[in-house]
């Protein structure tokens, strides 16, 4: 993968104000997962890290990003998003596996991409319409009205 100066593999500084990831990543794990958060939200590094306060430019001469920074409200919103994702892994998503036998030989993946779909702000969903009939609201197959008065 990249490389920095003279071909040498890229070095990454020990990640500091980590407040959702363990603080034991190293520099690589932490880009890692950024890289992966990047996709999912099809956002880039600027859409949650500030710059600089003294602007100062890396050797392509953008601006450098303060990783540790909690300048940007987008940083929180994601380590809240992030919480949610997990907690939803731990807790929901291994109650639906121990109900559901198909459950335990599929790997249910959440992530950030599982709602996002590369867009920093996910879509609605909304369900396609149905029409009666064959596979539509009263049909056979379809969705079923439930008797008056319920």
């Amino acid at each position: 993968m990249g490389g920095g100066p003279g071909g040498q593999p890229r070095q990454f500084p020990k990640p500091t104000n980590l407040k959702v990831l363990d603080k034991d990543m190293t520099g690589a794990q932490v880009r890692d997962v950024m890289r992966k958060w990047e996709g999912d939200l099809g956002g880039e590094c600027n859409s949650c890290h500030d710059e600089y306060d003294d602007h100062r430019k890396n050797e392509r001469g953008q601006p450098q990003l303060d990783f540790a920074k909690d300048g940007k409200p987008e940083k929180e919103m994601a380590r809240i998003m992030y919480k949610m994702t997990e907690d939803l892994k731990k807790d929901q998503i291994q109650k639906v596996k121990d109900l559901d036998k198909d459950m335990k030989e599929h790997k249910a993946e959440l992530t950030c991409g599982t709602c996002h779909r590369g867009k920093e702000h996910p879509e609605a969903y909304i369900p396609p319409k149905r029409e009666n009939g064959p596979g539509g609201p009263g049909g056979p197959g379809g969705m079923q009205r439930p008797p008056a008065g319920n």
